[in-house]
């Protein structure tokens, strides 16, 4: 089995011993243009993407091609119609990010109620050398101890993160399923989440009922000492009127690991300079050590799968 990674630039500082195990050939590419997706399939019997876009014509075109597997969750770079139509498998890596994810957010959570990047620049701005006792305090600290946290999207990532908040002494809400009218014992409606939590944490996809799920009708909802994270996707946030909401003194802060467009290239409202106590990770969250390994493993296994006659993670 002759196999291709064509952008292995986020996982590059990792062991790829077991993928070279399962294959006779293994090239790798750090990062693959679209006009070069074609040529460097060709031949190749697997192929291995991350966010390369494999178009229904890319795929027919590719005659050897036997398995697709994508080294992250999202398939949405592969045209599954396409895949099937061609008998071609198309495998996925799932759950790896969980722990590394619940992290982030948690050390994103501390951050904002500790101030903490405030008081980091501004002790390199000399703010310390100069102050008038031994400490500074220029930026209000909030203990997150009794506070509130209301999770939207209750999967294994929204459920991790519950359990690192019980364990700092957190009471958790849990949002019902957006765009469902009908609200599970144990869960609240999204509108009374906002008016109830002093964080709130976004773990749901990017879905037509996601879109804009937090904008400016909601941030109006919700407390003034809040916080507001998102590590789930751009898009589910409308970053306009949050970045207006932090100017406008609406909220406390937010925090986001994802932005509408990845990397951001022609810029984004939340990166201006002027917006208070908003933390912003490059998509960051999933990237863990650990949980990069563990794609790797999965992919491994998904190819030995394939071998025996027994597809696993197959999305199509």
């Amino acid at each position: 089995m002759r196999a291709v990674f064509l952008d292995l630039v986020s996982l590059d500082d990792l062991d790829l011993s077991p993928i070279e195990a399962c294959v006779d050939e293994l090239v790798t590419y750090p990062v693959t243009a679209p006009e070069e997706v074609a040529a460097r399939i060709a031949g190749f019997d697997l192929v291995i993407t991350n966010k390369v876009r494999l178009d229904a014509e890319t795929i027919s075109a590719a005659s050897a091609l036997k398995l697709i597997c994508v080294v992250a969750t999202g398939v949405n770079n592969v045209d599954l119609e396409a895949a099937a139509k061609a008998n071609i498998p198309v495998c996925n890596a799932q759950g790896y990010g969980v722990s590394s994810v619940a992290q982030h957010v948690i050390a994103l959570m501390m951050a904002l109620h500790t101030r903490l990047l405030d008081y980091d620049r501004a002790v390199r701005a000399g703010d310390w050398g100069r102050a008038q006792q031994f400490c500074l305090l220029d930026f209000p600290i909030v203990e997150v101890e009794g506070r509130t946290l209301g999770i939207v999207g209750y999967g294994a990532l929204g459920q991790a993160v519950a359990r690192l908040a019980n364990c700092l002494g957190m009471n958790v809400v849990v949002a019902a399923r957006p765009g469902s009218d009908e609200v599970p014992e144990g869960r609240v409606h999204l509108d009374q989440l906002l008016e109830q939590a002093d964080v709130i944490s976004l773990h749901c996809p990017l879905t037509d009922a996601t879109r804009d799920l937090i904008a400016e009708q909601q941030l109006v909802k919700m407390k003034p000492g809040a916080f507001l994270i998102n590590a789930a996707r751009g898009g589910v946030v409308n970053e306009a009127a949050l970045a207006q909401a932090l100017r406008d003194g609406q909220i406390a802060g937010a925090a986001t690991d994802v932005l509408t467009e990845e990397p951001p290239r022609q810029g984004n409202v939340l990166l201006a300079g002027d917006i208070p106590n908003l933390i912003v990770t490059p998509h960051s969250a999933w990237g863990s050590i650990q949980a990069r390994s563990r794609i790797i493993a999965q992919t491994a296994e998904n190819i030995e799968a394939f071998k025996r006659g027994q597809p696993t993670r197959q999305v199509v």
